[in-house]
């Protein structure tokens, strides 16, 4: 903390995530912060950040986040490539972490002949990423410092008023269905898995899928038992390429050695069953979902996109800087705004937990398991597809 009591915020990174996490800690003053410095690789865009949301400096090293003795939380808001190596870094600098999806990947190893998505097994991906696993957990454990995983699913108020349905009625969930889809991705190395670790599923599908392994640990706790991933079978395809460029012309995802569309079956160790799809071929904004059918309910949590305001539009005048929706191809017609996304979307919540957390020295609800169990399913889910069969875990 500084001289006035402050927890010091240090940001990695000036894109989408960092827009989310910032948008969501300026609606929050429970806890003082002072925004202390932002790095960025490109000078032109950090400096464009820092003045957005207020930091007092922004500079091109990490070093300068890990060096400043005055900052207590560094949040990794950059490519997943760079998250292993920067969480790392930053717990043994002796900071707490704030490190934003997915925890980490596979993005080549010596040898590697590019493009790696289409040369490498994913089998050696799976193993290798497990051997990562362990020693980000031994490091996680001799550190100082909280790791917090933002996975905002997690907070969403629907997704918590299941988890306290579930607790208060002991409800069981027989089988579980997710998705978040939308028309592809706004980052130019989406489509590389060298740089994201895969594709549409790793990107969006890990919402979902951490969602639902979540509320599956609620339903165990609430009855005091073990409920695991038993097994994984998927089916990954990369489907945009035998578009035309017309027809190509509304669809953003431009995979290159990564899957643009994926469906999950999970098992559970009660046998029970969920499915998870994650595609980059839906027109109208995003799509953000959980449904769960119970032994005494059916819940259905809707994130966007919600029918809290419609609109209709002849045209686009006046409307540059008016958000309508995330990935909206066009705003004229009919659409369903996003209202007060930041909350409805969980990344409220999410920032105030991580912030109190570590102001009031207490265990944040998304942590290091739920890191590790999302992002190894997902590489089970990678190895199924190429296999074709299920892989258990």
């Amino acid at each position: 903390m500084n001289k006035d009591g402050e927890l010091c915020y240090g940001m990695a990174g000036a894109g989408r995530a960092t827009e989310l996490h910032m948008n969501a800690l300026k609606r929050y003053s429970g806890v003082p912060v002072c925004f202390k410095r932002i790095i960025a690789r490109r000078e032109e865009q950090v400096h464009a950040a820092c003045d957005r949301y207020g930091f007092q400096e922004a500079s091109l090293s990490f070093d300068d986040l890990l060096n400043d003795e005055e900052i207590d939380i560094i949040d990794v808001c950059t490519p997943p490539y760079l998250h292993q190596s920067m969480v790392v870094a930053a717990l043994r600098a002796g900071k707490h972490v704030i490190c934003e999806k997915p925890l980490t990947g596979y993005f080549g190893g010596p040898g590697d002949v590019p493009p790696i998505g289409d040369t490498v097994s994913k089998t050696v991906m799976y193993r290798e990423l497990l051997r990562q696993l362990e020693q980000l957990r031994a490091e996680i454990r001799r550190s100082r410092g909280q790791f917090m995983y933002a996975e905002n699913f997690l907070y969403a108020p629907a997704v918590n008023k299941a988890a306290e349905i579930l607790r208060k009625k002991k409800s069981r969930i027989l089988y579980a269905k997710g998705e978040e889809s939308l028309k592809g991705s706004s980052s130019p190395v989406a489509g590389e898995w060298s740089k994201t670790g895969g594709g549409t599923f790793i990107r969006t599908g890990a919402h979902p899928l951490a969602a639902i392994l979540w509320l599956k640990q609620v339903e165990a706790e609430t009855h005091g038992e073990r409920i695991d991933v038993a097994s994984v079978f998927a089916d990954m395809s990369r489907i945009t390429p035998r578009l035309t460029p017309y027809e190509h012309r509304h669809i953003a995802a431009r995979p290159h050695d990564v899957e643009d569309c994926g469906t999950v079956i999970l098992t559970f160790s009660d046998g029970t069953k969920a499915v998870v799809m994650a595609t980059d071929t839906l027109l109208g904004g995003s799509r953000n979902y959980v449904e769960l059918y119970c032994n005494d309910a059916a819940i259905d949590c809707k994130l966007t996109m919600s029918d809290l305001m419609s609109t209709y539009f002849l045209d686009e005048d006046g409307l540059e800087d008016v958000e309508i929706s995330e990935m909206l191809p066009s705003k004229v017609g009919w659409n369903h705004p996003f209202l007060e996304d930041e909350i409805i979307r969980g990344y409220t919540d999410e920032m105030r937990d991580f912030v109190e957390s570590v102001y009031y020295g207490r265990e944040a609800r998304s942590g290091f398991s739920v890191a590790y169990d999302t992002i190894r399913v997902i590489y089970a889910a990678y190895q199924s597809a190429e296999i074709g069969k299920a892989v258990r875990l």
